[in-house]
């Protein structure tokens, strides 16, 4: 089935949660329910989201099915939405059945630099810090809008096939991306990384590995953060924490 990760991840959410608040930021957007969901907002294609007005109120799950829209701004609305109902402590902490890794600003290479050594690594979404990887391992990065060096991000099916480590922005949930790339990147390890990132196992059936996403610790910090215009890795300075949790593999 196409959606079917969608739908699964959409089936997680406990059906009669309701949405308290929703905020679309320049930088990023968020939706507050259980927790304070997040997922960067769309730099394009600003097209009007439908309810908007109404929104705060409705059942989370509801909202979360934007994530299906084909408008950005409103598949980004249902990630953080989804995220609001999953990226809690408790839920990070029930995947890694320990207290998992957590660091107030912390970048996902940089945890993986030894293991990457030596072996072919792709990454999708030009993120900050990837000079971490760049001396340890053949780096190959994909990006819809490339720089220099990069590669356009079509070239995909003829990379990520060769891989030995995949790291792939949460983002492409919202494009709908994530499937494709999921199949083009077996069998390598695949790392979902960034603020996007829904913390919860079933994305463990789909070939990601490790889930490097963000839990909110200071709710009301980070809201105003965003709402006074912030943006960028900042965030894991007004609230944030990013957690790495990795599939049980027993």
């Amino acid at each position: 089935m196409v959606w079917a990760l969608y739908d699964d991840l959409l089936t997680a959410i406990p059906p009669d949660l309701r949405v308290r608040d929703c905020l679309a930021g320049q930088h990023w957007t968020l939706v507050r329910s259980k927790t304070v969901g997040v997922a960067m907002t769309p730099q394009e294609g600003q097209l009007q989201v439908k309810g908007a007005g109404h929104l705060s109120g409705l059942k989370v799950r509801e909202l979360a099915g934007y994530i299906k829209s084909w408008n950005f701004n409103e598949a980004t609305l249902g990630l953080a939405a989804l995220n609001s109902a999953l990226n809690t402590p408790e839920q990070a902490q029930k995947l890694a059945h320990v207290p998992p890794p957590v660091q107030e600003q912390a970048s996902a290479f940089a945890a993986f630099r030894e293991q990457v050594r030596g072996r072919k690594v792709a990454v999708i979404g030009h993120f900050p810090d990837l000079e971490l990887l760049a001396d340890s391992c053949t780096l190959s990065i994909l990006e819809r809008r490339p720089r220099e060096g990069d590669f356009p991000d079509p070239a995909c099916e003829y990379i990520l096939p060769e891989q030995d480590y995949v790291f792939i922005t949460a983002t492409t949930l919202v494009n709908k991306t994530l499937p494709r790339l999921l199949e083009l990147a077996r069998p390598s390890r695949v790392i979902l990384v960034g603020p996007s990132t829904p913390l919860t196992g079933r994305l463990f059936h789909y070939g990601i590995s490790v889930l490097a996403g963000t839990v909110v610790t200071e709710p009301e910090r980070v809201w105003q953060f965003v709402q006074e215009g912030g943006g960028g890795p900042e965030l894991f300075n007004h609230g944030c924490c990013m957690v790495k949790v990795e599939e049980n593999v027993d």
